[in-house]
C-alpha cells in the first residue's frame, strides 16, 4: 500500500507527539516521587487505654503500621524532640467514674508506672515503677525530666529520663491531670481536677510558686508559643480559662459551644489558633487567640480526648476514645479528612518525628 506524503507527515507528528508524551510522564512521575521523598516523615502513636497497647500509624498515609502491647491502661503519651524515644504512662487502678469508692476494686500497684518505647524498633524496651496512678505528663523543656500527674496521690512526680529514677514529688491537690511546660521559661503547670486549681512549679526550686482558680474541673494546659498566656481546658464548666502565665493571673473563661465537655488543647505554630477535644460533644472547638473566641468546630468522632498536630502544623490528630478511632483533620479546609481504626479506647496522641 502506497503511503501519501500526507499520511506520512501525520504519522511522523503523532509519532511526536507520543514520544514527548512519554518522556512528560516520566518526568512527572521522577518530580512525583521526588516530592514524595521531600515529605516529612513521621508516626502517630496513639494509647489505647482499655486494650493495653499503642497503635503507630504513618503520618505520610495516615496508615496504621505497628500495634505494641505496653501494659494496663497507657495514657499521657509523649516523645523527645529528636524522635528517640516515646513515653507513655502506665495504671493499674480500675477505670471509674469520679466519687466511687475505690475499695470496691483493688488496684494494682505493680503495674503503674511509665513505658518507654523505641519508636524505630517499635517496642516496649523499659517499664519504670515511678508514681502512683501517672496519668498525663509533660517532657521539661531541655528534654532531660518527665513531670507526671499523680492521680490518687495529689502529687507530681519529676522523673530522671536517662535514668529513670524519681528525683522528687511536688505535693498539688486531689485529682492531678494535665501537665504543660512553658516554652519560654520552663515553669510546670499542673490541674487538679476536683478543686478546679492549677499549680505553677518552679522547675529549678521544684516547688510551687502559685495557684489559680479555675473552676470547672480542669483537664489540659496548652500555652501560647511565647509563654505568655496558658490555655486550661475545663470539662465541667464548659469553658476554657486564659490565664496570664507571667502573673498567674486568671484573664478570662472562653465559653464553648452548648455540649461541650473539653479536654484536650493545642496551640498552633504561629499562636493564633487554639484548637480544643469537646469530648462527647464529638467536635473540636477552634479558637481565635486574638478574639478570644470560638470561630468555629469540626465534628470528629465519638469522646474525642486527646489531640496533636503533624509537624506542618497543617493536621490535626484526635484519639476518638467511644469509637474507637482517630480522626484526621485538614486544618485548612476544617474538614475532617478520614478516620483510622485503632485500638479499644484512644486515648492520648503523640506525633514522632523520625529520628535523625
Amino acid at each position: 500500500m502506497k503511503v501519501s506524503s500526507l499520511d506520512r507527515a501525520n504519522i511522523e507528528m503523532y509519532a511526536s507527539l507520543m514520544r514527548r508524551l512519554f518522556i512528560s510522564l516520566i518526568v512527572c512521575a521522577l518530580l512525583a516521587a521526588g516530592t514524595r521523598a521531600d515529605l516529612p516523615s513521621y508516626f502517630v502513636f496513639v494509647s489505647n487505654e482499655r486494650s493495653g497497647d499503642v497503635t503507630v500509624i504513618d503520618g505520610n498515609n495516615d496508615e496504621v503500621v505497628a500495634t505494641l502491647t505496653v501494659g494496663k491502661r497507657p495514657r499521657g503519651i509523649h516523645a523527645t524532640a529528636d524522635g528517640k524515644r516515646v513515653f507513655v504512662t502506665l495504671s493499674g487502678s480500675p477505670r471509674m467514674a469520679p466519687g466511687l469508692d475505690e475499695n470496691r476494686a483493688p488496684a494494682d500497684k505493680r503495674a503503674d508506672g511509665l513505658g518507654v518505647i523505641d519508636p524505630g524498633a517499635r517496642k516496649l524496651i523499659d517499664h519504670w515503677h515511678i508514681g502512683s496512678d501517672p496519668e498525663q505528663f509533660a517532657i521539661s523543656r531541655d528534654g532531660k525530666f518527665a513531670y507526671i500527674a499523680n492521680e490518687d496521690d495529689a502529687s507530681a512526680s519529676l522523673v530522671d529520663l536517662d535514668s529513670g529514677q524519681s528525683r522528687a514529688k511536688i505535693k498539688v491537690s486531689e485529682e492531678p491531670e494535665g501537665v504543660g511546660v512553658n516554652p519560654s521559661n520552663g515553669e510546670v503547670s499542673v490541674t487538679c481536677e476536683e478543686k478546679g486549681e492549677v499549680f505553677a512549679i518552679d522547675p529549678d526550686q521544684q516547688r510551687v510558686i502559685a495557684k489559680i482558680d479555675t473552676g470547672g474541673r480542669p483537664r489540659s494546659v496548652a500555652f501560647s508559643p511565647d509563654g505568655s498566656r496558658a490555655y486550661v481546658a475545663c470539662e465541667n464548666g464548659g469553658h476554657v480559662a486564659l490565664i496570664d502565665a507571667k502573673s498567674h493571673k486568671l484573664l478570662s473563661k472562653i465559653q464553648l459551644p452548648t455540649g461541650s465537655l473539653p479536654m484536650g488543647t493545642a496551640v498552633s505554630h504561629d499562636g493564633k489558633e487554639l484548637y480544643v477535644s469537646t469530648g462527647r460533644g464529638n467536635a473540636i472547638a477552634i479558637i481565635d487567640t486574638q478574639k478570644n473566641e470560638v470561630s468555629t468546630t469540626i465534628p470528629v468522632g465519638n469522646r474525642v480526648w486527646g489531640i496533636a498536630l503533624d509537624p506542618s502544623g497543617t493536621k490535626l490528630y484526635t484519639a476518638n476514645g467511644a469509637s474507637n478511632d482517630v480522626s484526621v483533620v485538614d486544618l485548612k479546609s476544617r474538614k475532617e479528612l478520614r478516620r483510622i481504626k485503632v485500638g479499644d479506647g484512644p486515648w492520648g496522641i503523640a506525633v514522632v518525628s523520625a529520628a535523625k
